[in-house]
């Protein structure tokens, strides 16, 4: 039995919806926010980092100036660089296979991740999800040329324009409000997933809300009876 969807194209989110990155995020803000003499996050805490652009957090949650964000934005990267990428890192359960049934569907693919686009092309590589999308599309390194979450949902569409892709009917998961924010602005429906780092009243304003893989794969392909 075949598979369609109702989307021409299917943009994903990565941090919080894709991949839990969240051992080493802890670490590298722990080590950098003690390094600038602020107080290190709790695992509790770490809802208030995981999402936006490091950038943004550095000042409106450790209340640095736009300079020493960008001080502190450096020094994250260099560890991060130090560690690699993919280190800790993991697929949350059942993502991964919704991405390659999407893909085997026909339905082209790509990522608009607010995470630096080489960490992101070094995580779809590290999971073997690279062939699945036409697109890896995320943040500039300084995550100020290109951040904001709307900016980089238009790449990704740019991107899979470019390609050939239809991208009249595009639909975004993400786990975030700046996805379903960056969305609206853009005029991309978002599908709202609840295992990643956010709060119930973040949904609002998604066309859905799943809190399951089976939930999402539903929203995302549909059973030809007859195939």
């Amino acid at each position: 039995m075949g598979s369609r969807s109702p989307w021409t194209c299917v943009l994903w989110d990565v941090d919080g919806t894709i991949v839990d990155a969240s051992d080493g995020i802890l670490r590298r803000l722990t080590i950098t926010l003690e390094h600038f003499g602020r107080t290190a996050p709790t695992r509790a805490e770490l809802v208030h980092w995981i999402g936006p652009p490091m950038f943004q957090s550095f000042q409106a949650t450790a209340g640095m100036t736009p300079e020493q964000a960008a001080e502190a934005v450096s020094y994250y990267r260099t560890l991060g660089k130090a560690d690699g990428y993919t280190t800790g890192a993991r697929l949350f359960p059942g993502v991964a296979e919704v991405i390659r049934e999407v893909a085997a569907a026909g339905i082209p693919q790509a990522t608009a991740s607010s995470k630096p686009e080489i960490q992101v092309a070094a995580l779809m590589d590290h999971f073997d999800l690279t062939p699945c999308l036409t697109a890896v599309v995320g943040a500039t390194s300084d995550e100020r040329t290109l951040a904001r979450k709307a900016d980089i949902v238009a790449e990704a569409l740019r991107r899979l324009e470019v390609a050939g892709v239809d991208t009249s009917r595009p639909v975004l998961v993400g786990d975030r409000h700046h996805d379903v924010e960056g969305g609206a602005e853009q005029g991309v429906p978002v599908i709202f997933v609840q295992w990643g780092f956010s709060w119930p009243h973040e949904a609002e304003g998604a066309q859905a809300s799943v809190s399951t893989i089976g939930q999402l794969r539903d929203l995302l392909l549909v059973r030809n009876a007859d195939a």
